[in-house]
């Protein structure tokens, strides 16, 4: 089926502009990101010693900020500069990209239902491992203390998993003053104590000063009660990224009908 409208075939000004926009918005935002994790990794000291990053056990929480950038801003760029040039090339890779995240997040959020005693695991491990790297990196303390603070939650199943950590453990070789100890996030907020006047051997004690309830219970909890916005940004997203795809297909197909000569 052919569709006229034009006397001749000629790329839509429309959907070139559209595109540009809705990637130029994708581009700053990938330079803000980038420019955060930069400013980030020179404060810590990162980038006068690169090896800093292999020497951490957990996650750097800036890494992930580096890699969204990096992400957003080749997308943007391909899509900014495929849409002006109207260069096909640039425009297949920007759209083929977002098709492949697309059903990466699809294909993720199928399996994380589907194998949801797995997914459990897996983040147990994976907080286990940066709670050994706790004191390592200020960034993954931060990052471990606001979901804490957030879920009112301590350790990934409950206080105990501290004893992970060199500084909290209750080894009889730990000199740590946090020895036995847990971080001031598991604490139930008190004004009048700078530390959590508890031990981890007095369980007897734990309701009264910490929280012990594990995080990935609480946020075991926290989705069924915030569903609806989880699958309200879930689709928000999807739709963004259909409405990106759909403007670099029109537009590729409006070039390549100009450049083979043929009539819409």
């Amino acid at each position: 089926m052919h569709y006229y409208r034009y006397s001749n075939a000629e790329v839509s000004c429309w959907y070139k502009y559209l595109l540009f926009s809705y990637n130029i918005v994708f581009w700053l935002a990938g330079v803000v990101f980038l420019g955060v994790g930069l400013w980030a990794w020179s404060e810590k000291g990162v980038l006068s010693d690169l090896t800093k990053v292999t020497r951490l056990h957990g996650i750097d929480p800036v890494v992930l900020v580096l890699m969204v950038g990096v992400v957003m801003f080749t997308l943007g760029f391909a899509g900014c500069v495929g849409a002006l040039r109207e260069n096909i090339c640039l425009l297949k890779f920007f759209c083929g990209a977002i098709v492949l995240i697309f059903f990466l997040e699809l294909a993720v959020a199928v399996l994380a239902f589907l194998f949801q005693d797995w997914v459990r695991d897996r983040f147990r491990e994976f907080f286990e491992s940066n709670i050994r790297s706790y004191r390592d990196d200020i960034d993954l303390q931060n990052l471990i203390d606001s979901l804490q603070k957030a879920n009112m939650c301590c350790g990934a199943f409950g206080p105990e998993d501290w004893d992970l950590n060199v500084y909290f453990n209750c080894s009889g070789a730990s000199y740590s003053r946090e020895k036995c100890g847990v971080p001031f996030s598991c604490c139930v907020p008190d004004p009048a104590v700078s530390r959590c006047p508890v031990s981890l051997q007095l369980k007897s004690k734990w309701d009264e000063f910490i929280f012990t309830k594990g995080c990935i219970q609480a946020l075991e909890g926290w989705l069924p009660r915030n569903i609806y916005i989880v699958a309200g940004v879930f689709i928000a997203i999807s739709l963004l990224q259909i409405f990106g795809i759909f403007l670099a297909r029109t537009l590729i197909s409006d070039i390549e009908a100009v450049k083979a000569g043929h009539h819409f």
